[in-house]
């Protein structure tokens, strides 16, 4: 067995006992719930809009505990990919909020600025951490092709850079988001930690980080 089928296996055990214990823990909450019922004070009874607080509470906590199993279920499928399906990656475009490489090229981003925004600023930084840019875009979320200039209105240097997107609705900060952009799969390499797409410049990123994949446009 191989390491891939190793961790399908873990990981499908390990949300079969995290179905029984939620289970579990539900009975156990019907269980307390039933005892606070039977024990309450004649005089002051508990509202039944308290109960309903609690029943609401556990369901959202269910809920969030279903979600992340649902993910976890997703990133193992990415992990167990056999080498005959990442071939065909390396060559197609993948989607995500790793580092750009700027060589000279204009780069496909993608901003969802937030919803009360009237002002959104592309934040544009260094290996080093230092910010070389602040540009305005459009505060309507999709797809443009992003131009890499400096502070200066000059190109920017080759190298790896960090972008992230201020929304602002007058002078107040909303938010601060990762800018995911489009980049080369040169190679995609499967592991024990799952699988990892090696980008243009030589950016690495899970390939569970990835949120699209494309076939890079012509030309």
């Amino acid at each position: 067995m191989d390491i891939s089928q190793i961790s399908a296996t873990g990981t499908a055990s390990k949300s079969t006992a995290s179905s029984g214990a939620m289970s579990s823990d539900f009975q156990t909450f019907l269980k307390m719930l039933t005892v606070q019922m039977q024990n309450q004070d004649p005089l002051n009874p508990i509202e039944a809009s308290d109960y309903a607080v609690q029943l609401a509470t556990f369901s959202n906590v269910e809920q969030s505990v279903k979600t992340n199993q649902l993910l976890e279920a997703m990133q193992a499928q990415f992990g167990v990919l056999s080498m005959s399906q990442l071939a065909g990656w390396v060559g197609q475009e993948a989607r995500s909020a790793a580092d750009v490489h700027v060589s000279g090229q204009n780069i496909t981003l993608t901003t969802s600025p937030a919803t009360a925004a009237d002002r959104a600023v592309l934040v544009v930084k260094n290996a080093k951490g230092d910010t070389v840019a602040r540009e305005d875009i459009s505060t309507t979320a999709g797809v443009f092709s992003w131009t890499p200039k400096s502070a200066a209105g000059t190109d920017l240097p080759t190298g790896r850079y960090s972008l992230s997107l201020e929304s602002y609705n007058g002078e107040t900060l909303l938010s601060t988001t990762p800018v995911e952009h489009y980049a080369r799969i040169h190679e995609a390499r499967g592991g024990a930690s799952g699988t990892r797409l090696v980008l243009t410049g030589g950016v690495e990123v899970q390939a569970a980080e990835g949120t699209a994949l494309r076939v890079p446009p012509a030309g």
